[in-house]
């Protein structure tokens, strides 16, 4: 039995499938995580007040991995050049050698320099299989319509640095309940549309299956959470964005197509680069744990837990129609003016609302200064 099918009509069938698939089994994580005790405590640099669940990871997994698996069952990959399913192949066991790093790190609490060795090791080895950033073209510079080839030396690098940073930028951004699993599926989804219309087809299908497995955890990760994906989900979901981005767009070697991944993820890239700065400013270790990160300011600046997460996942979508329109995409301006009107009406709603709430907290305090001055008066009395 094969997939006879549209490219399109079979990746709307795996992101289906991979929600569907990880909807049902995080329930199933979260009671087998319960009954052995793998659970995060709470802490002062923590939103939650009791002991989580930490193995969603498996369940994204489960759902990214079935759902490419059913579809290569099926023949949905026999549209695709021979190349191409082998990158496809690449990618999933890269992201789940991440994910075992992650995962080992929740189980076991390991140090930051033995976690960064291992991703490192594997991005080395995922480049030497073709997933690579190989060339480069620089039209200010040259005007020749031929790519510029990396040396092996300058691709590694430019490879590992692209890898590992996406990585560490996504499982950085997982602070708040739903954001690194609501994010990640909205630059997957950007990722989609950006793929199509560069004509790669094989890397459509690695995000529809991302965003179906991010969205489908969702369900059980947005505020209030009933379990998180741990550092296992956070380092799977950078690494595929990152290696999806290198498969698909950025495999054109466009000076333009490179940029499609780097707006689409430039939240949280921006974010991780000023928490280094910052932390290094200090005086400490890059991966010195603190309260630096954007949903950490936001809060302080008195946005609640979700109206954050909203602002952020809002400001993601504004930024993946962006990539839209330089991609070409059709009805890219339609959906840049959509995005557009969603970020505005969005901010504007929830600065009118916080402005409520300090005005209601203002006005509750009040009433007990007046109190407590009568009470001072009286006594003196």
């Amino acid at each position: 039995m094969t997939l006879a099918s549209t490219p399109l009509a079979v990746a709307v069938g795996i992101f289906v499938t991979s929600t569907l698939i990880t909807t049902a089994i995080a329930p199933l994580v979260r009671r087998l995580g319960l009954r052995h005790g793998f659970t995060d405590t709470p802490d002062a640099r923590k939103q939650h007040s009791v002991p989580m669940v930490r193995l969603g990871g498996i369940a994204m997994v489960l759902g990214f991995c079935l759902a490419l698996g059913l579809t290569w069952l099926f023949g949905g990959f026999g549209m695709l050049p021979p190349a191409r399913d082998q990158l496809i192949w690449t990618t999933l066991a890269g992201s789940l050698c991440f994910f075992v790093i992650g995962l080992a790190d929740d189980l076991f609490s390991l140090s930051p320099w033995p976690r960064l060795a291992g991703q490192v090791a594997v991005a080395v080895v995922v480049w030497s299989q073709g997933v690579q950033i190989g060339a480069i073209d620089l039209p200010w510079l040259s005007s020749s319509a031929e790519a510029v080839i990396l040396p092996d030396v300058i691709s590694l690098l430019a490879t590992v640095i692209w890898l590992v940073g996406i990585t560490n930028a996504i499982n950085w951004l997982d602070g708040l309940d739903g954001l690194a699993a609501g994010v990640a599926g909205i630059a997957a989804i950007g990722l989609v549309s950006v793929s199509f219309s560069l004509h790669q087809v094989a890397a459509a299908f690695l995000a529809a299956a991302l965003a179906g497995c991010c969205f489908g955890f969702l369900r059980h990760n947005f505020n209030p959470a009933r379990i998180f994906m741990g550092d296992g989900g956070s380092y799977f979901l950078g690494f595929s964005l990152a290696a999806i981005s290198i498969v698909g767009p950025a495999k054109g070697v466009t000076t333009v197509s490179l940029l499609l991944p780097l707006l689409i993820l430039s939240l949280p890239l921006a974010d991780m680069s000023a928490v280094i700065m910052g932390r290094l400013r200090s005086g400490r270790s890059p991966f010195y744990p603190d309260r630096r990160h954007l949903h950490h300011r936001l809060l302080r600046a008195g946005f609640s837990h979700r109206r954050t997460v909203l602002l952020i996942y809002v400001f993601t979508q504004w930024l993946a129609s962006i990539a839209m329109v330089v991609a070409n995409v059709e009805m890219r301006f339609l959906w840049l003016g959509l995005a557009t009107a969603i970020l505005v009406g969005t901010v504007m709603v929830m600065q009118r609302h916080r402005q409520s709430d300090l005005f209601l907290e203002a006005t509750d305090q009040e009433p007990q200064e007046e109190c407590a001055q009568s009470c001072c008066s009286d006594s003196r009395g």
